[in-house]
């Protein structure tokens, strides 16, 4: 029996973009075929401690992931993710960091292939803390982007984001932004990755056509959206009974009957159905109110289908 521990460096070196997509949206199908067992998470001192776990029927294997969110901290995530399955004896320890940034971004890469338009190039990104990288390399991976505004909560915060992602994406004209309002006036793809306790910016300020990914906020307290932009839209989330509990804009627009419970469609059911959003053109001519939304508090599947990647790679 072994066990092997994976740094941050060997999960990054280990999982591309694009195998962390492919690997997540088997996952949300596998969600919605009822392979996974999933409890609710765990979350302690308001959510500052959390622990998930997923078991995998069909592979036997299972995922626990403990980790430590301080967001005065560099880095704000710590913490490990363990599989093993029934038919080894051996496990996999790594970096909670690394997977739990690396599979939100994969998610929203899932969500934004699914939904935004296929032509759409120009994404504006709120927030430049620990999950902002993975926004924009999964969003590239599925949409190449030719314009990134970067919305920070000073100038030079945006702009050190902005000059390391330069180095990655050398044909995409990136510029920095303090006023979210304006930064996602001429958008087709939104990204908000941060821990606000009031919407960012009005549903009036985005484009008639726009989608937009909300993984900040993760507890009740947190309020990425407003509810006129939820009204308004397409949405789409990670899974029901997380996003109930957790997701502090849902549980809002839901309590000032501003959506109702029907108005959510997980992603899972949304990649396997046959009626799932078409999206049209970025350039097309569109009346206001054609817009999707993809708000996800992360779930333990996505922790779980990195995790099983990384097993496949090290535990031969």
């Amino acid at each position: 029996m072994k066990t092997i521990s994976l740094s941050e460096r060997e999960v990054r070196e280990a999982v591309s973009m694009r195998e962390a997509i492919d690997a997540v949206r088997r996952g949300f199908v596998g969600l919605a075929g009822g392979e996974f067992e999933m409890p609710t998470r765990t979350a302690l001192r308001d959510g500052q401690f959390l622990v998930m776990s997923a078991h995998h029927r069909p592979t036997e294997s299972a995922m626990v992931k403990t980790l430590s969110l301080n967001f005065n901290r560099v880095p704000a995530i710590t913490g490990t993710v363990v599989w093993s399955a029934l038919d080894r004896l051996d496990h996999l320890i790594a970096d909670a960091g690394a997977v739990t940034t690396l599979r939100t971004g994969a998610a929203v890469g899932v969500a934004t292939d699914l939904l935004a338009a296929p032509d759409a190039d120009r994404l504006t990104l709120i927030g430049a803390g620990g999950q902002a990288t993975d926004q924009v390399r999964a969003v590239h991976t599925v949409r190449p982007l030719r314009h990134l505004t970067i919305v920070g909560t000073t100038a030079e915060r945006a702009e050190a984001l902005a000059g390391a992602l330069r180095a990655e994406l050398d044909c995409t004209e990136i510029r920095t932004a303090t006023d979210p309002a304006s930064a996602v006036s001429d958008a087709h793809i939104v990204c908000c990755a941060t821990t606000a306790a009031t919407p960012l910016f009005p549903a009036s300020a985005l484009p008639a056509r726009v989608h937009i990914n909300a993984i900040g906020s993760f507890r009740p307290t947190m309020r990425e959206l407003p509810d006129g932009l939820l009204a308004d839209s397409t949405v789409i989330i990670d899974e029901l009974d997380a996003i109930l509990e957790e997701s502090g804009e849902i549980i809002h627009a839901l309590r000032t009957r501003a959506i109702a419970r029907n108005d959510l469609t997980e992603l899972g059911a949304a990649l396997t159905s046959a009626s799932a959003p078409a999206p049209a053109p970025a350039s097309a001519s569109v009346n206001r109110g054609e817009r999707t939304v993809f708000k996800s508090v992360g779930v333990a599947m996505q922790d779980w289908a990195i995790a099983s990647l990384l097993a496949d790679k090290f535990l031969n």
